[in-house]
C-alpha cells in the first residue's frame, strides 16, 4: 500500500468508525505528572461528584504495574462505582468515566472526550496508559421516552431497537480497533420496575436480547449479567416503589458483583 493511500485510510477512520488523531498518535509519551492530571480530570468532571453524593469520581492516581479498569455506564454504575474500586483496590486501578454514560448513541463522543483530556499527547504530561479492562453498559437511557427533556411514556422513544443495535455495534467495533488488547465486558441492563417514569416494564428485556444478538458477533467480549442478577432482588434494593436506580445495598451488592466479572480477567 502507497504511504498516501495509508495515510488518507488512517484519516477517514476504520471500520466505519471515526477516530481521532491519538488513536494513532506515536510520539514519544513523556512522564506523567499527577498534579496535571488531576487538574484535568477535576475540570472535567465538574461537580458531579456532588450531584451523585459519590466519591466514585474522585481523581485515581493510577499505580505503575497494576492493570487499568474502566467502568463506562449511567447512574447505576455511578452508584457502584466505589464497591467496585473498593474490592479491586489491591489488584487494579479502577476509573470509572467522568459523567453519566447516558445512551448509546453518546458513548464514543464521551471516551474520545476523556481520552484527550486525560492522555497524551493532547495532555501533556498526562496519563500514557492503556486500558487493559473496559467494562460497559448501555441501554436505560436508549429505552426511555421523552417529551422534551422530560421523562414522559407519551413522549418519543430515544432508540429504537434497531438504532440501539447499530450504535452498539459501532461500540465494539470502536473499542476493539482503539484498544485491541482490553478486554471488554458488556453488563446487561437493570429492570425496570413497575410504574417506572418514562420507561415501560420488559423493555430492558427486550434491549438486552438486542444487545446479546449483537454481541453474538464479539464472542471474545464477555457478558456480565446484572438483569438476572438484579431482578430477583428488586422489591428489597430499588430507592423506591417505580424508581429504576438502587439504595445502598442495591449498589454495594451490584459492585461486588461487578467486581467478581472483573477478576475474573486479571
Amino acid at each position: 500500500m502507497k504511504r498516501k493511500t495509508f495515510v488518507k485510510l488512517i484519516g477517514t477512520g476504520v471500520l466505519g468508525v471515526g477516530l481521532h488523531p491519538w488513536a494513532y498518535a506515536f510520539q514519544k509519551t513523556k512522564g506523567t505528572n499527577h498534579m496535571v492530571c488531576k487538574n484535568a480530570w477535576d475540570a472535567l468532571c465538574g461537580n458531579i461528584a456532588a450531584v451523585y453524593k459519590t466519591d466514585a469520581f474522585h481523581y485515581i492516581e493510577p499505580v505503575v504495574g497494576k492493570p487499568h479498569v474502566l467502568i463506562y455506564g449511567d447512574s447505576i454504575s455511578i452508584m457502584y462505582s466505589s464497591t467496585v474500586r473498593e474490592c479491586l483496590k489491591s489488584k487494579a486501578n479502577v476509573i470509572r468515566l467522568f459523567k453519566n454514560g447516558g445512551a448509546s448513541q453518546d458513548f464514543i463522543a464521551h471516551m474520545d472526550k476523556m481520552q484527550e483530556a486525560m492522555f497524551q499527547p493532547t495532555l501533556e504530561a498526562g496519563w500514557d496508559f492503556k486500558w487493559d479492562i473496559i467494562h460497559f453498559n448501555i441501554g436505560l437511557h436508549d429505552l426511555k421516552y421523552l417529551k422534551g427533556k422530560n421523562l414522559n411514556k407519551s413522549g418519543k422513544q430515544v432508540a429504537s431497537i434497531s438504532d440501539y443495535k447499530t450504535n452498539l455495534h459501532n461500540i465494539c467495533k470502536y473499542l476493539k480497533t482503539t484498544w485491541p488488547d482490553a478486554k471488554l465486558i458488556f453488563a446487561t441492563t437493570t429492570p425496570v420496575p413497575e410504574h417506572a417514569k418514562g420507561r415501560f416494564v420488559g423493555d430492558s428485556i427486550k434491549f438486552n436480547a438486542a444487545a446479546l444478538d449483537v454481541l453474538s458477533k464479539y464472542p471474545d467480549i464477555a457478558i456480565n449479567d446484572l438483569y438476572a442478577f438484579t431482578k430477583p432482588n428488586v422489591e428489597h434494593w430499588a430507592q423506591g416503589p417505580g424508581d429504576v436506580h438502587y439504595n445502598a445495598l442495591g449498589s454495594s451488592e451490584q459492585g461486588k458483583k461487578v467486581a467478581q466479572a472483573i477478576s475474573q480477567h486479571l
